[in-house]
């Protein structure tokens, strides 16, 4: 029994790193609302190394169109800047002499559905990933039957894996339609 519990906790914590990826993924994802999560891939070169944006500023949204970006050291401006600019991020910063405002644009109804089918591939990974987590731990109980796990000791582990993958499956449906909802709101 202590063997079917290996093989469970195996394919769980899988099938959780799948769901937090799938989760860390979306959050990237612009959705037409200002995120400081949209910043994260941004490095800035800070004394000759480089390093992420948060680590230099203070990254803020007073709104839903708006992230501002407060620079710790006044001459970071312009580098923040050409950060901003260089990144994959499109969006042009305006920058007022104190803070860094970076407006985000209202999304047009191609690009929300390009977002959904991107998102929906995402969802899409982290499914495929929970069913290799599921695919790994069957063989695994498979072959402990062959070194003398009773088979229907081994049958019971299977359907546990099952659950354990309808599980995490629902999870991952509820994560995209929170997702899509976000995206389609206007």
């Amino acid at each position: 029994m202590a063997e079917v519990k290996t093989y469970l906790n195996a394919a769980e914590e899988k099938m959780q790193m799948a769901v937090e990826f799938l989760e860390d993924a979306l959050a990237h994802i612009r959705a037409g609302k200002a995120s400081a999560r949209i910043l994260d891939a941004v490095m800035v070169e800070y004394y000759g190394s480089m390093v992420p944006l948060s680590n230099v500023s203070t990254i803020t949204t007073p709104d839903a169109r708006t992230i501002t970006i407060l620079p710790w050291e006044k001459p970071m401006l312009r580098e923040i800047e050409k950060a901003i600019l260089n990144s994959e991020v499109g969006i042009t910063p305006e920058n007022n002499g104190e803070i860094i405002r970076l407006g985000i644009p209202p999304l047009t109804e191609e690009r929300r559905k390009a977002l959904v089918k991107q998102s929906k591939q995402e969802a899409e990974n982290a499914k495929v990933s929970v069913r290799n987590a599921r695919r790994d731990a069957i063989e695994g109980l498979k072959k402990a039957i062959k070194e003398g796990m009773p088979e229907d000791v081994e049958k019971d582990g299977e359907t546990s894996v099952q659950k354990l993958h309808d599980k995490y499956v629902k999870r991952i449906d509820e994560v995209f339609a929170a997702k899509e909802k976000e995206i389609l709101t206007v």
